[in-house]
């Protein structure tokens, strides 16, 4: 990717547009947006805990092989299934239901940035990033495949009994830490090499010292980290909701009878 910025624009200025007595200083535009615009944290997923007060008898019926067998069939099946929908080129960026957009600071001045003529380099940074979530995503299969040999009975039956998404809730406990370590420095080696993202870390760090933002979310790679996690789940989600919802249509003799009974 070619650089976005001519060596004379650099320091912590997003960008200055020089040569008349109209110059545009975006980057006291964005500082003024960062003093006054705090940028809240995504709301932690919650595990479902509602369990279906009619899945007792027929939970019953089915022996742990069972139980567990068909609870890791259709997990492995719900990762998979995410991993390769978005572990692709356009996995995000052509999916307008998983597309990350620009962060939402940078959101706050999108309007002000097109007018001054960073149109295109607000473009390229969407780009990168999703990009770079594409790249990160096949990280994710091996961790969830673990994740599932690790599953014991006792997980089996209370996720097998839970909420809706309640297999998808354990699968996030289990790799989220981890999956966050790995995809940071894929992320990473993408977003550097837009000079966009670079200046939109300068910012984002001073706007942490000023509150402004949580620590944690404050460069680009954080945030395409988190985007990507919360899409591969929801994905893994979407899949789990399908079975539970249908398994008659499950696609295996194993889950029809395994979701069946949590039907009864």
């Amino acid at each position: 990717m070619k650089p976005l910025f001519s060596s004379g624009l650099i320091g912590l200025g997003l960008l200055c547009l020089g040569g008349s007595a109209q110059a545009f200083d975006y980057g006291n535009a964005i500082k003024g947006v960062l003093e006054k615009n705090k940028v809240n944290a995504a709301a932690p997923a919650t595990p479902a805990n509602a369990a279906a007060s009619n899945s007792g008898a027929g939970v019953s019926s089915l022996t742990s092989s069972e139980m567990n067998s068909g609870l890791k069939e259709a997990l492995s099946r719900g990762a998979e299934m995410a991993v390769a929908q978005l572990g692709q080129k356009d996995g995000f960026f052509g999916n307008a239901a998983m597309k990350i957009p620009l962060p939402p600071m940078l959101q706050k001045g999108e309007k002000l940035m097109r007018a001054a003529g960073m149109g295109q380099q607000a473009d390229d940074l969407v780009l990168s990033m999703n990009r770079a979530a594409e790249a990160a995503v096949p990280e994710a299969k091996t961790l969830l495949v673990d994740a599932v040999k690790s599953m014991t009975l006792q997980d089996a039956k209370g996720i097998l009994t839970g909420g809706e998404t309640s297999a998808t809730d354990f699968f996030r406990s289990k790799t989220e830490a981890s999956l966050t370590k790995r995809f940071l420095p894929i992320v990473k080696a993408t977003t550097d090499k837009s000079g966009l993202a670079q200046q939109y870390n300068s910012y984002a760090g001073m706007a942490t010292k000023f509150g402004v933002s949580k620590k944690g979310q404050n460069t680009v790679e954080d945030y395409v980290t988190k985007q990507s996690l919360d899409r591969l789940y929801k994905l893994v989600g979407e899949q789990e909701r399908t079975i539970r919802a249908n398994p008659l249509q499950a696609g295996s003799d194993l889950l029809k009878k395994v979701f069946g009974a949590v039907a009864k």
